[in-house]
């Protein structure tokens, strides 16, 4: 029989790469709006365009991924969700899309789908661990 645990894990899992879907969309629409729509050059919409996905992202995690973990205010998780898996995604995205796109002269929507991809697994162990943590592990890291 499967542990509970690991249950619950693969459906927040589930529940992450769900968002974490509709957040690639979002960001993309918005990659495109600001780098074709409004010339913006590509590092500057990426980082841009990767910070509505996160915003996006977190609305829905604490809503849909994460929802009996709301301990505290949504605004001090929101910071923490800007400077743990926000930073990690927007260097991460920088740091590819000026390898892949500035060096290797790759489409950036094409690169930038591979960055994201790249940082998932990592933010979902920061969200899950740290910014969603578990009251009940947190008073026993105490």
């Amino acid at each position: 029989m499967i542990d509970p645990s690991w249950r619950s894990a693969g459906m927040r899992w589930l529940k992450f790469n769900l968002v974490g879907a509709i957040g690639i969309a979002v960001q993309l629409l918005i990659l495109v709006l600001l780098k074709a729509g409004l010339g913006l050059d590509y590092l500057w919409a990426t980082a841009l365009a990767v910070e509505g996905a996160v915003a996006h992202n977190f609305l829905w995690h604490e809503r849909f991924t994460w929802p009996k973990r709301r301990e505290g205010g949504s605004w001090a998780r929101f910071v923490k969700f800007n400077l743990t898996s926000g930073v990690l995604s927007i260097a991460g995205n920088l740091g590819c899309m000026k390898v892949l796109t500035g060096l290797g002269h790759l489409n950036y929507l094409l690169a930038n789908g591979i960055t994201i991809a790249a940082c998932s697994l990592l933010n979902f162990l920061i969200s899950d661990r740290l910014v969603f943590a578990e009251i009940a592990a947190r008073n026993q890291s105490m």
